[in-house]
């Protein structure tokens, strides 16, 4: 069980009182979760409802297993999801206890009044942060005070940084959830700091510095960062973007920010600022994935960065390129990258003729085959000799493999033989083992890649190698399946009938043949001096950083070096023996030697008698759980792989709940990067933020909530006609009210019409989506479900429904707030309107254009939906905000909707709602005179078919209709025939 902190004692007295609403706002990794569920343990009682609100279902399970341990186990936490029934719910409700429910289930619940809003002990909101004017939880909060004064609400959240954007933020969400107290506990409040600074961990900060391929690439990746983000803001000068800069980009919610930016003119800004918005959420990941991939793993991704960009999904070539791959910066990345991996070498000249043989000046190669020759540098001919021989036979002839590795895993490797030499020195001391805290070494890592990277390379390590190859056999391993992807992609996009290309790996000499001769070694690179002095940019994995070609030049020298290599290796697989081949059997073997493997490493783990010093447990950086994780494993070394901010105060409240034992950290960081900034800005962020929001409390304005039921009288007098005796009889009595489909809840329109004062009604429709009157339907789309419904043929459907049900069928078209009021962005919708002239004369048309072969637009299939259903009506609406005063004006002086009724129409079960009737049919049926809406039941009931009904006489069409309508209808089927009498 965890032990509760001075300063959560502290928190804990301030907002446990029942009487009292509060928002909590607190720094992350200072243990939010150890005080929701202390807080809910002290309200957990069978006398009592406690709503928990907003929670995702790791963390529904987290709080429940917490709350099981600190003891509330009867009944403990109950989750409410979609697989409960209505009447199950009822019951769970009235039981009481603590239940965790989803927004969407609640607000439905209290609208139908199967919960007892007035009976609500409490509700308890997690992530206020999320909280706004159109979200659920504002539309409960409403329902909730509408009912229950004396309840309480407690809100939290530990994420101030998404507090501090718009204007007055704290304040909206008070004002939405209705509170009027708030408590701020950032990392340097006074109690928070006494607290943590007792008792102090040993941290011991290992600075890293990146390789100098590393260095180089990363100076790229920000070069080309500063020259997209310039080109941004140049192309878009009317957009406020200043707050845009290099050090914001470092984080993910980077690319939310510059998109919130754009959304308002979305639909005028060219592709080319879309791809810009577009590649700087691609640079963000390159800067992260070159310090967390290996090698292989981030120069195959810039490989399928380069295929995406030149070519499209159908293989035409990519008209809106990137512009950063036109750069000279690109070009470093990609060869830098490569060369990370390996180095080729020109294959054997073909000519038998000998040839003059030029030295490069810059040629290393080269040089030091010539001080080889001359016995300059003996040892090291005698470690290439070693390295020839250690040469894989799967490895083409002209690849020298490369394999670096990232300089964490050497550091990481002295790390962990550093703490076993601390456990045996400790051993050799004490003869007591310690009381507290166990030896088991915990690794974090940022992302679970990053930690199945670390497992393979500490269960792969060689420990007697020496630094920068401790991972060797595990690189070899990666080499070998991205040698047989690289050769899979390069053997599919050649035809069938072209050959493999011959200029790879020598063909006769077979695989077997030893490779450790030193002077076959030294006669290849003398036969490949003068080529590769002619010919450098083909061998560019070789060539120094500082050759920097030109920007058209750049790109193509990618692609062609790329299908090089790939041509290359595809030919050098193709004449290899089968048992060389990663083929599709060794797959099958390679899986299955690599499950049984799991399998036992798994059995080991959790089944064998293993002691904790010998376990080393690789773990992602992820919530709150981290604690129980600390709380349950105890460790007393963590190593942090990468820098996580939350962590590091996850560890000093860990270090003061325990207070007898010795807790070293080591805390890794590559220095002078975007690692170490990215940490530091974090800092400095949370740090502003709990700045902002603590002025912003001082001078807070807080809202007089008003009760909205005090206005009814006024109400019921709009409902008053003159025109009706004088005004002495009232039109309706009933509320406004409006019957919403359930699926509609996941928008924010249902809480929009309640704060406007209508009566929100939730029902299973059939047909439509929103009943205003019992004439009026209404079925709501947004754009992205306009064209998706249109692609799929459902909303031809239900507009024809809603025409034979009702008789004023109303298509919605609602676009978001804040973004664009356009179906189609100007760059799809331009047409040239330029004159023709004689000068050059137009081209002969071999066939349909562009604009003939694409698909119809939106506007034209609207265009085809009317001319199909005349008497639906499309209406448009900006924002959720103007669909709900339209709504309002629709309904006005009309009569309310009935909820059966609503329900009832479209039901398989409702016998009047034409089960089993074919839609068109009745459609044409009413089209013809004297058959009106009040008659056609009884006319499909007599007759069971159009063409019975054309049989029929004057005199049986007249006993069904009448007499004037028999003769309007008999007249108008048979006016043909009539015609062809008198002819």
């Amino acid at each position: 069980m965890t032990i509760l902190l001075p300063f959560h004692k502290s928190i804990l007295e301030e907002i446990h009182d029942p009487a009292t609403s509060d928002l909590l706002i607190l720094a992350r990794g200072l243990g939010l979760r150890r005080i929701i569920c202390t807080l809910m343990q002290i309200y957990d009682s069978k006398q009592s409802l406690i709503l928990l609100l907003n929670a995702s279902p790791e963390e529904e399970t987290a709080i429940g297993d917490e709350l099981g341990i600190m003891g509330c186990r009867r009944p403990g936490l109950r989750i409410v999801g979609y697989e409960m029934g209505k009447r199950d719910r009822q019951d769970l409700y009235k039981n009481g206890g603590l239940i965790s429910v989803t927004s969407r289930i609640l607000i439905v619940d209290m609208l139908q009044s199967d919960i007892p809003t007035e009976l609500i002990t409490g509700i308890i909101i997690l992530h206020a942060e999320k909280v706004t004017a159109l979200s659920l939880e504002a539309f409960i909060v409403r329902l909730y005070r509408e009912k229950n004064k004396a309840g309480f609400l407690k809100a939290f959240s530990d994420q101030p940084e998404h507090i501090t954007s718009g204007m007055s933020p704290l304040k909206n969400i008070m004002k939405e959830l209705q509170l009027r107290r708030v408590h701020i506990y950032p990392r340097f409040h006074e109690d928070v700091k006494n607290t943590l600074e007792t008792r102090k961990a040993d941290v011991i900060e290992l600075y890293q510095h990146l390789t100098e391929p590393m260095e180089a690439i990363h100076h790229a990746i920000v070069q080309c960062m500063t020259v997209t983000l310039s080109e941004l803001k140049r192309s878009n000068k009317t957009l406020e973007l200043d707050d845009i800069n290099i050090e914001s980009a470092y984080f993910r919610s980077f690319d939310a920010v510059v998109r919130r930016q754009l959304d308002p003119v979305w639909h005028k800004v060219g592709p080319r600022t879309k791809q810009l918005v577009g590649d700087l959420a691609t640079l963000r990941r390159l800067l992260t994935y070159l310090l967390s991939y290996d090698a292989l793993a981030f120069h195959a991704y810039l490989e399928t960065l380069v295929a995406s960009n030149t070519a499209t999904a159908t293989g035409a070539a990519k008209q809106n390129q990137s512009p950063w791959m036109l750069t000279d910066a690109a070009n470093i990345i990609f060869s830098i990258a490569k060369r990370r991996c390996y180095v080729l070498t020109a294959a054997k000249s073909t000519a038998s003729v000998p040839e003059k043989q030029v030295i490069d000046v810059d040629d290393e190669d080269a040089w030091a085959a010539l001080d080889e020759v001359h016995g300059i540098t003996g040892s090291n001919s005698s470690d290439d000799g070693k390295q020839k021989e250690k040469k894989k036979p799967w490895v083409p002839d002209n690849m020298s493999p490369v394999l670096e590795e990232l300089p964490k895993w050497d550091l990481l490797a002295d790390v962990l033989q550093e703490i076993e030499e601390e456990l045996m020195r400790q051993e050799a001391l004490s003869t007591r083992p310690p009381t507290r805290g166990t030896n088991t070494v915990l690794v974090m890592t940022s992302s679970p890649r990053s930690s199945t990277l670390v497992s393979e390379f500490l269960g792969e390590m060689d420990g007697n190698a020496p630094k920068g190859s401790r991972g060797r056999s595990m690189m070899e391993r990666k080499l070998r399946r991205y040698l047989y992807w690289k050769g899979e992609n390069a053997r599919q996009k050649q035809p069938k009938h072209q050959q493999p290309p011959q200029f790879s790996a020598p063909q006769q000499q077979p695989p077997s043949q030893p490779e450790g001769n030193i002077s076959e070694a030294l006669k290849k690179k003398d036969k490949t001096r003068q080529e590769r002095s002619a010919n450098r940019r083909r061998v560019r994995g070789g060539a120094p950083v500082t050759v920097a070609p030109s920007k058209s030049a750049a790109v193509v020298d990618l692609t062609v070096d790329s299908r090089d290599d790939a041509d290359d290796i595809a030919a050098f697989l193709a004449h290899q023996p089968s048992d060389l081949l990663v083929s599709s059997d060794a797959d099958i073997l390679l899986l299955e030697t690599l499950l049984s493997s799991e399998a036992e490493m798994d059995y080991d783990t959790h089944y064998g008698l293993l002691a904790p010093s010998q376990m080393v447990i690789v773990r992602a950086y992820t919530d709150d759980t981290d604690d129980q994780i600390l709380a349950e494993l105890q460790p007393r070394f963590i190593v942090m792989f990468e820098p996580n901010l939350d962590f590091v105060r996850r560890i000093e409240v860990y270090r003061n709940s325990n207070p007898g034992m010795g807790v070293r950290v080591y805390f890794m960081v590559y220095q002078l990067c975007c690692e170490e900034h990215k940490y530091l800005a974090g800092l400095r962020r949370e740090k502003e933020s709990f700045e902002k929001l603590i002025k912003e409390r001082g001078s807070m304005l807080l809202p007089i909530f008003e009760d909205k039921h005090a206005g009814r009288s006024d109400a019921v007098i709009k409902t008053i006609s003159t025109r009706l005796a004088g005004g002495r009889k009232e039109l309706s009595t009933v509320a406004s009210q409006v019957i919403v489909d359930m699926r509609e809840f996941r928008s924010t329109l249902p809480s929009l019409l309640h704060a406007s004062g209508l009566l929100v009604i939730p029902a299973t429709l059939t047909v439509g989506d929103y009943i205003l009157t019992p004439d009026i339907c209404v079925e709501r789309k947004s754009i992205p479900d306009l064209v998706a419904s249109f692609n799929s043929g459902r909303l031809y459907t239900q507009c024809e429904l809603m025409s034979v049900h009702y008789k004023q069928p109303i298509l919605l078209i609602e676009f978001e707030e804040n973004k664009a009021f356009s179906l189609e962005t100007v760059a799809e919708s331009a047409k040239s309107y330029a004159k023709p002239t004689n000068k050059y004369p137009a081209k002969k048309s071999t066939g349909p254009t562009d604009s003939d072969r694409a698909p119809p637009s939106v506007q034209s299939k609207l265009v085809l939906l009317i001319l199909h259903f005349p008497r639906v009506r499309i209406i448009w609406s900006s924002s959720p905000y103007g669909t709900a005063d339209i709504f309002n004006d629709l309904k006005a002086n009309a009569f309310e909707p009935d909820p059966n009724r609503a329900i009832a129409i479209g039901a398989e079960e409702d016998s009047e709602a034409g089960a089993g009737i074919n839609a068109a049919a009745e459609e044409l049926l009413r089209c013809l005179p004297g058959v009106t809406a009040k008659n056609v039941k009884y006319v499909m009931n007599k007759v069971g078919s159009i063409r019975e009904l054309c049989e029929l006489d004057r005199k049986a069409v007249q006993d069904i209709l009448g007499v004037e309508p028999g003769n309007a209808c008999y007249d108008f089927m048979h006016r043909g025939e009539r015609k062809k009498g008198t002819v």
